[in-house]
């Protein structure tokens, strides 16, 4: 079984290089890092729905560069600053995930950077 990393090359804010791989594969199972809704190192202006729908694009297109899709994902944790979003974030959420929905789990947390949503997931498809 080899293991494969995917973006563990990259820098983050102030170019300091990041001490985690954005996605690992093993054995058909991909575990994408969370991701927030940060475009050249900075997070998008806007409220949870911008913010949400950023997020999840970033984590699909690690999902894509891994030859994954949103069908694999069989698990998302969801980390909200604020609980007052979680109606609005669901909604933006099934827009992606509304055919394939996966397991989730979803709480409020601080967050560490400016952000209002990070976003997670576990993606399977055996292996060839």
């Amino acid at each position: 079984m080899a293991i494969r990393r995917y973006g563990s090359e990259q820098s983050g804010a102030g170019g300091q290089r990041l001490p985690f791989a954005r996605a690992v594969e093993a054995d058909g199972w991909l575990h994408v890092s969370g991701q927030v809704a940060m475009e050249n190192g900075e997070i998008v202006q806007g409220g949870i729905v911008e913010q949400t729908h950023k997020a999840i694009a970033n984590l699909i297109a690690i999902l894509h560069e891994a030859g994954y899709g949103v069908e694999h994902v069989v698990r998302c944790g969801v980390w909200l600053d604020d609980p007052r979003d979680f109606w609005s974030f669901n909604k933006v959420y099934q827009q992606y995930f509304g055919e394939h929905p996966p397991a989730r789990a979803c709480v409020q947390s601080s967050m560490m950077v400016d952000c209002k949503v990070e976003i997670d997931c576990i993606a399977y498809k055996p292996s060839k």
